[in-house]
C-alpha cells in the first residue's frame, strides 16, 4: 500500500519503484494486497479464481486523492485475477492488472498472483564490471533474437542453447525482441498488454531471471526491446482503463497510431510517465538486464508522424515536435543511467533528430546509442546492385562517413529487413549462388570493419535463404550445409578478429579513429584504416573489392610502410571463397605503397606487424 509520501510522488510522476506499490503483492495469512490506478472509476473490485470472478465479492476502496483503489483479499500464489472497473456511466469492464508480474499464456488474458521472488543471483561480479565499463570504447556485437522462432523451448533450455551458440559465434550481447506479455504473437511482442510481465509463453518470471543470470555467467549481455510508443486496443488491456482515456490521449489525432491501429501513451500525464519510467527501471532492477533498445522513437518525437495535414495537433509553440515525448525520453535516460550506470540505452530512431545519443544537459535525448538506419538503407541498396552498376552507387558506401560521428551509431541488419516480402539478406544479394554468398560475406567483412557497433538478426549469420517467418523456427538444417556453415564461420571470425584488435572498436565514435585510403568507383574498390587510442597499438586496414573481377597488381597506399599481415579474407577457401590471391603478408615500401591481387567480391583486413 502507498504511504502519504509515496502518494505524493506518484501524483507528481516520481515514484520510480511503482511495481513495489501497485499490483498484486502476497502478504501474510493467505492474503494478497491488490491496488490499481483508476481515478475516474466509480467502483473497482478484484475478481479472480479465489471468488469465482464475482464482481461484488471483493470491492476495493480509494486511497486518498491518488486515483488508486486498494484492498486486501484472501487469495494466494497462482490465483488468476482481474479488476472489474465501473465507469461513470455504470458500465463495468474486466481489466488485466497493468502492474501484473505474470499473465496467463495467451490467448487467455487474466493476470496471475506471483510469489515474492527468492531467486538467488550469481552475477554480482558481472554487474560491478558493467558499472565500471565504458561501452563506447568496448567491443560490442549484438545477435538479435525472436525467442519464439529461434528454436522451440522455454527460458531455461533456450538460455543454454542460445549462450552456447552466440559464444561460438563470438557475439557479446543478445537482443531479444519484446518479451513483455503480448496477446498477439504476430506482433512479435511489439503490442504489449502487460508491461511488467515476462511472457508466460516460455515460463515464469524466475525462469527469465535464470535466463539472464545464465547469460551473465557465460559472459553474454542481455538487451530487451522495449515499447513505450504505443499499446494495443484489446478490451482487457490498458485502453479506456477506467472508462476514460487514462493511459492514452483522448483525441485520436494524438492518441491513436494510424499505422499500427494502436493507442499512443499520453506522456503529458505524470502517472503515465511514472508507469513507463518505472517499467524501464523494473527490468534493470528485477531482471538485471544490460540494456533497452527503445522501439519506434521517431514516432514519439513527431506529432505529424504518418499523419496528413489536419490529422495532427501542433505543440504549444506551433511546431510538429512532440515536446512531451522529448521531456519523457530525457527523464527516462537520466533516471536509468543514474540508477544503473553502465547499462545500454539504444534508440531506434530513423530521422535526423539532433542529439539522440547526446547528454540531456546539452539538450540531447540522453541515449547511449542510436541505430544508424541511413547506413543500413544505403549499404543494402549498394549490395543489392549488380556489380556492373555499383560504380554508380559508390556514394552509398561513402556518404555515411560524413555524419558517422554526429551520433553514437549502432549498425543494424535487423529483423525489419528480412520480413514482409523483403526477402532474406542472402536473397537480396545479386548473382548466382556463389556470388550471393560472396556478396553476403563481403557485406559482413565491410560492416564489422566500419565505425560503429554491429547488430545482426538471427538466421542472417548462416545466410538463411528464405525470409524470416515468426511462426516457424529458423531453417537450421540449412545452417549445417557446408556453404552456409562457411558464412557463420566468417561471422565468428569477424567477431573474434575484431575483439583481438582494439583499432576495430575502440574509437568507433571518434573521427580520429578512421581514415579513407582509397576510392575507385569504376573498379568498385575502397580502402580505409582504423586506429586505436594508443599510438603504439597496430592500425587495421580494410580493403574491399566489390566487383566479381580479380584485380591483379592493384596498387594501394597504406598509412605506413613495413610488414602488414592479413587477418581476415572473406574470399578465403575456409569461408567458401575462391582463395584467389590469398595475400598473407605484404611489404609496403617507405611510402606505404603495395601491389596486391584483390580477390573477387571480397573484403580483406590487414594489421601492421609491430
Amino acid at each position: 500500500m502507498m504511504d502519504p509520501d509515496c502518494q505524493h510522488l506518484f501524483n507528481e510522476g516520481r515514484l520510480y519503484h511503482l511495481w513495489k506499490h501497485l499490483g498484486a503483492h502476497v502478504g501474510t495469512e493467505d492474503r494478497v494486497d491488490f491496488s490499481v490506478w483508476a481515478p475516474s472509476a466509480t467502483r473497482v473490485s478484484v475478481i479472480g479464481s479465489f471468488n469465482h470472478f464475482d464482481h461484488g465479492a471483493n470491492p476495493l476502496t480509494p486511497v486518498g486523492t491518488t486515483g488508486v483503489w486498494a484492498g486486501s483479499v484472501r487469495a494466494g500464489v497462482g490465483d488468476l485475477y482481474k479488476f472489474a472497473v465501473t465507469d461513470n456511466q455504470g458500465r463495468t469492464s474486466e481489466k488485466a492488472d497493468p502492474m501484473a508480474f505474470r499473465a496467463e499464456v495467451p490467448p487467455r488474458t487474466a493476470s496471475v498472483v506471483v510469489a515474492n521472488s527468492t531467486f538467488s543471483w550469481s552475477d554480482t561480479a558481472w554487474v560491478a564490471q558493467r558499472s565500471a565499463a565504458n561501452p563506447w570504447t568496448s567491443q560490442m556485437s549484438i545477435y538479435e533474437v525472436h525467442l519464439g522462432s529461434w528454436r522451440d523451448g522455454d527460458y531455461r533450455s533456450l538460455a543454454v542453447e542460445l549462450v552456447a551458440y552466440v559464444t561460438q559465434l563470438g557475439f557479446t550481447h543478445i537482443e531479444l525482441l519484446p518479451i513483455a506479455e503480448h496477446p498477439f504473437g504476430g506482433s512479435w511482442g511489439y503490442q504489449v498488454s502487460s508491461y511488467y510481465a515476462p511472457t508466460s509463453r516460455f515460463g515464469s518470471p524466475d525462469d527469465f531471471r535464470w535466463f539472464v543470470d545464465y547469460c551473465h555467467a557465460h559472459g553474454i549481455g542481455v538487451i530487451l526491446d522495449w515499447v513505450p510508443a504505443h499499446f494495443p486496443k484489446d478490451e482487457f488491456s490498458l485502453g479506456h482503463f477506467d472508462g476514460t482515456a487514462l493511459y492514452e490521449h483522448a483525441d485520436p489525432r494524438q492518441g491513436e497510431h494510424p499505422d499500427w491501429g494502436t493507442f499512443i501513451f499520453n506522456l503529458g500525464r505524470n502517472e503515465v510517465r511514472n508507469f513507463l519510467i518505472s517499467n524501464a527501471l523494473y527490468w534493470f532492477s528485477e531482471f538485471h538486464i544490460d540494456g533497452l533498445r527503445v522501439d519506434a522513437v521517431a514516432s514519439m518525437l513527431y506529432l505529424d508522424y504518418s499523419r496528413e495535414e489536419g490529422q495532427w495537433i501542433p505543440n504549444h509553440l506551433g511546431g510538429r515536435e512532440n515536446l512531451e515525448s522529448v521531456a519523457f525520453l530525457q527523464e527516462l535516460n537520466r533516471e536509468v543511467h543514474g540508477v544503473h550506470p553502465g547499462v545500454l540505452m539504444i534508440a531506434e530512431e530513423s530521422t535526423a533528430w539532433p542529439g539522440v545519443s547526446r547528454p540531456t544537459d546539452g539538450g540531447g535525448l540522453g541515449f547511449g546509442f542510436k541505430w544508424n538506419m541511413g547506413w543500413m538503407h544505403d549499404t543494402l541498396e549498394y549490395f543489392s546492385q549488380d556489380p556492373i552498376y555499383r560504380q554508380y552507387h559508390h556514394d552509398s558506401l561513402t556518404f555515411g562517413l560524413l555524419y558517422a560521428y554526429t551520433e553514437n551509431f549502432l549498425l543494424p541488419l535487423s529483423h525489419d529487413e528480412v520480413v514482409h516480402g523483403k526477402g532474406s539478406l542472402l536473397a537480396k544479394m545479386p548473382g548466382d549462388d556463389w556470388q550471393k554468398r560472396a556478396n553476403l560475406r563481403s557485406l559482413y567483412g565491410w560492416m564489422w570493419a566500419h565505425p560503429g557497433k554491429q547488430l545482426l538478426f538471427m538466421g542472417s549469420e548462416f545466410g538463411q535463404p528464405g525470409e524470416w517467418n515468426a511462426d516457424h523456427p529458423l531453417d537450421w538444417e540449412v545452417s549445417e550445409q557446408k556453404a552456409h556453415r562457411a558464412i557463420s564461420d566468417l561471422v565468428a571470425s569477424c567477431n573474434r578478429v575484431q575483439a583481438d584488435h582494439r583499432a576495430l572498436y575502440e574509437k568507433d565514435f571518434s573521427p580520429e579513429g578512421f581514415g579513407w585510403l582509397h576510392h575507385d568507383a569504376h573498379a568498385n574498390v575502397l580502402a580505409f584504416v582504423r586506429w586505436a587510442s594508443e599510438p603504439t597499438a597496430p592500425p587495421v586496414v580494410c580493403i574491399a573489392n566489390f566487383s566479381p573481377v580479380v584485380r591483379y597488381g592493384y596498387e594501394v597506399t597504406l598509412p605506413r610502410g613495413g610488414k602488414w599481415r592479413e587477418v581476415l579474407n572473406t574470399d578465403a577457401e575456409v569461408f567458401g571463397g575462391s582463395n584467389v590471391g590469398n595475400v598473407g603478408e605484404i611489404d609496403a615500401d617507405a611510402l606505404g605503397r603495395v601491389s596486391l591481387t584483390l580477390p573477387p567480391i571480397a573484403v580483406l583486413w590487414f594489421v601492421q606487424d609491430t
